[in-house]
C-alpha cells in the first residue's frame, strides 16, 4: 500500500528511460570469461608439460594465458540488450533507483520523461551513474562506452 501523495514506480516508463539513454550514451558490459581464459592456461600449461617437462609448463603456461587472453578480449553487449532481459525483480530495483532521481519530474508518458531528462545535462548524468551502479552491485559487471 503506497503512502499518500506517493506514486507507484511506472516500471514500463523507467526502463523505456534507462534504454533510450543506454543506446545514445552506447553503453556496452564488457563480458567477463575468465573460466574460459583459465581454460587456455591449465590446457597450455599442461601440454608444455607434457612435451617439455618443467620448463614447458612455464612456457605452455605462458603461451596458454596470453591465446586465453586474446581469445576473451573484447567480447561486448549492450545495455539495451541486456535491458531487455532482466527479470521483473531486477527491473523494479532498477526502476526504482532512477524514480529517486527524477521523482521531482512532472511527466505523462515516457517519451515526455526522456525528453525532459535528456535535455537536463545533470540529471542524465545522475540516471547514466545510477544504470552503472546497478551493473556494478546486481550484475558484478562494469559499462564501458564504445564510440
Amino acid at each position: 500500500i503506497s503512502q499518500l501523495g506517493e506514486m507507484p514506480v511506472d516500471i514500463q516508463g523507467m526502463m523505456h528511460l534507462v534504454q533510450h539513454i543506454s543506446e545514445v550514451e552506447k553503453m556496452h558490459v564488457a563480458i567477463k570469461s575468465s573460466a574460459k581464459g583459465a581454460l587456455f592456461a591449465g590446457a597450455g600449461a599442461f601440454s608444455g608439460g607434457l612435451v617439455g617437462g618443467p620448463l614447458g609448463i612455464a612456457v605452455g603456461g605462458a603461451f596458454g594465458s596470453l591465446l586465453g587472453a586474446w581469445m576473451t578480449s573484447g567480447q561486448f553487449k549492450p545495455v539495451p540488450q541486456i535491458l531487455m532481459e532482466l527479470p521483473p525483480n531486477q527491473q523494479l530495483m532498477l526502476s526504482n533507483e532512477v524514480n529517486n532521481i527524477i521523482q521531482h519530474l512532472d511527466w505523462t508518458d515516457a517519451v515526455q520523461l526522456a525528453s525532459l531528462v535528456m535535455g537536463n545535462v545533470a540529471l542524465k548524468q545522475q540516471v547514466v551513474a545510477a544504470i552503472c551502479r546497478f551493473f556494478m552491485n546486481q550484475l558484478n559487471a562494469e559499462v564501458q562506452y564504445q564510440d
